[in-house]
């Protein structure tokens, strides 16, 4: 089957370009810079394509079985500003938008017939927004009001308008994804200097996925009619305290030293108020289908990435 990735370059991209590959499909890769994403990714065709402003790579989607949507500015890349979040929003509501619109200028026998996006499980309010702290997050709620909540939002909105057009559409909601590299990478470094523990009072829901999930579930949404809708794209959910213990075990270093919540925001600013604020997300609809997860425990997940 024909696949167009949007965002193979980053760092779930990387990983499923190559799984897709591997299946039988053909991969063709809409990157800013074509050269090179075909130098890191390898036997791809790759187009050059601005999310912003579609050109003649809207050809390139012509006939696709599936557009797996990655593409998006990472949210950690810089400081929060104004013109930041503008940037982390046109990155990915507005080049949703037009990818939408690429597929409904296609003749209708040539449009794709799934689109597979991104977003994730920011969607959801915060605890502290939540009557119940231990309370289940499933798909079926309702968004919050953050920034990120109302990013998503905004994001799965666009890709829903591709569904007039007669294409599937799934929104893939991604808590942490355990890989070599990514939001861990950060994470593991003041472990690795002995100076890790729990964020704040360490008592905030985190969910998490292995990177070796999310690309099977992406796999799966690609070619499987089923996949519809929004999905949390998520293993479990634990407290932070908890993530932080299993994270120094699989490093073998110690987790006791607690970072408080005043230090996180002098470091990462508006940002802070994610890591040290969750919600308890299940994946719902992954059970529903019998997704048949690799990594089911945290400190099997952990070991094998830091490994």
């Amino acid at each position: 089957m024909k696949v167009v990735v949007t965002g193979a370059t980053g760092f779930i991209g990387s990983s499923l370009v190559p799984a897709l590959r591997e299946r039988g499909d053909e991969v063709i890769v809409l990157s800013r810079d074509a050269a090179r994403a075909k130098a890191k990714l390898g036997e791809v065709t790759a187009v050059t394509a601005d999310l912003e402003a579609p050109g003649a790579w809207t050809a390139a989607l012509a006939g696709a079985g599936a557009i797996i949507h990655l593409a998006g500015e990472p949210l950690a890349a810089k400081r929060w500003d104004a013109r930041q979040k503008q940037v982390l929003r046109d990155s990915r509501v507005e080049a949703t938008r037009t990818l939408v619109e690429a597929i409904a200028a296609l003749p209708v026998p040539e449009r794709p017939r799934a689109l597979i996006s991104a977003s994730g499980a920011d969607y959801y309010p915060f605890t502290f927004e939540a009557e119940f702290d231990d309370d289940e997050v499933i798909e079926a709620d309702a968004p919050g009001e953050s920034f990120l909540s109302r990013l998503c939002r905004d994001w799965e909105k666009e890709a829903r308008a591709a569904e007039p057009f007669g294409v599937r559409v799934a929104m893939m909601r991604t808590g942490l994804v355990l890989g070599r590299g990514g939001a861990l990478a950060k994470m593991t470094t003041p472990f690795k200097l002995f100076v890790g523990g729990r964020l704040g009072n360490g008592k905030q829901w985190l969910s998490w996925i292995h990177v070796d999930d999310v690309v099977t579930a992406y796999v799966a949404a690609a070619h499987d009619a089923r996949y519809t809708g929004a999905i949390n794209l998520v293993t479990d959910s634990v407290r932070n305290k908890d993530f932080s213990r299993a994270l120094g075990k699989a490093l073998g270093r110690p987790s006791w030293l607690p970072v408080p919540g005043f230090a996180v925001k002098s470091v990462v600013g508006e940002l802070a108020e994610y890591l040290l604020h969750g919600r308890r997300v299940m994946p719902k609809r992954l059970t529903e289908l019998g997704f048949p997860w690799k990594y089911r425990e945290l400190d099997v997940a952990l070991r094998d990435v830091v490994a």
